[in-house]
């Protein structure tokens, strides 16, 4: 199990490291700048993480905070960055493909010259493609390198699972926000691409914590009958969904999406709803705040003690 559980940490790291990497060498590419392989000293973090927790922690993660997935997104964050950056200061993009799978399927390449076909084709390939596949591989790294990452102490099977779900809805709409909202603003307000930028990097970070599901001590003691002390410590895990809902992304996504429709005036089937979607989100989780205040506040063992 020891031996396990230490291959699945260093080879999670292993593929954190290879997707920044990837993302490294395009920028490289597109820049081409040299220059832009320093972007890897952004690795160095990661790699020491991971010499401490497979000596210290036998590879185990955090309970409510997981350290290689944060400093996963810190290698791979600033190279999608510059890559968005400069496609929006691209004036027009080169003869392109949308696919080369169908090419490298149906030829009959020989060992000698596959590689050279292969970067060919990839080459040739568009752009913008690049940075959806980079912002696809990165979210399905996310949920998949949680899975493979070992369970840190206190956290169970049942919560890692419900972490997991609540990866891929929150997955879904990242990506439906860095792909179509930041394509309808690209050539008319090149100052939302920073703010849809900024908002989509600050949504990122929920993906490190785990205070959503985990169970802290004091909602384990009530389950025993220990008479509960405040609002907070008794429905923990519900108040931090809905600060993460209001606060980290809904909340935000639904004011870039109101500014996009009002300010740039873009509307669109799609556009129009998910921004309604966030809406019911927000007004959902203010609704839940509201009985779940309602209902403590009920409770004959609570009516007198205070919110906090």
């Amino acid at each position: 199990m020891k031996l396990f559980k230490f291959t699945c940490a260093v080879i999670t790291r292993g593929l954190f490291i290879l997707v920044s990497l990837t993302g490294v060498w395009r920028v490289t590419s597109v820049k081409k700048d040299p220059n832009y392989w320093l972007l890897t000293f952004l690795f160095l973090p990661l790699v020491l993480e991971m010499i401490i927790t497979l000596s210290r922690r036998k590879g185990e993660d955090y309970k409510w905070f997981s350290p290689p997935i944060f400093l996963f997104l810190i290698s791979i964050i600033p190279s999608i960055w510059l890559l968005e950056l400069h496609q929006q200061n691209t004036a027009s993009e080169t003869q392109c493909k949308d696919s080369f799978m169908r090419n490298l399927t149906f030829q009959n390449f020989t060992s000698q010259n596959y590689l050279k076909i292969l970067k060919e084709e990839l080459s040739t390939f568009c752009p913008n493609k690049w940075i959806l596949a980079l912002h696809q591989i990165l979210l399905i790294l996310l949920i998949v390198g949680k899975w493979l990452l070992p369970l840190g102490g206190g956290v169970t099977r049942d919560e890692l699972s419900q972490l997991l779900l609540i990866f891929i809805g929150t997955a879904a709409d990242t990506l439906e926000f860095t792909s179509e909202t930041l394509s309808d603003v690209k050539e008319k307000s090149p100052m939302m691409v920073y703010i849809i930028l900024g908002v989509w990097t600050w949504s990122m970070l929920q993906f490190p914590l785990h205070l959503a599901v985990v169970t802290s001590k004091s909602e384990g003691e009530d389950e025993q009958g220990v008479r509960e002390s405040s609002l907070w410590s008794k429905h923990s895990r519900d108040m931090w969904s809905i600060i993460e809902a209001l606060f980290i992304q809904d909340g935000p996504y639904l004011v870039v999406r109101l500014i996009v429709i009002i300010y740039s005036r873009v509307i669109h089937q799609m556009l129009g709803f998910f921004t309604i979607k966030n809406f019911l989100v927000v007004i959902l989780n203010l609704y839940r705040l509201t009985v779940i205040y309602q209902d403590f506040r009920s409770s004959p063992s609570n009516r007198d003690i205070a919110f906090l």
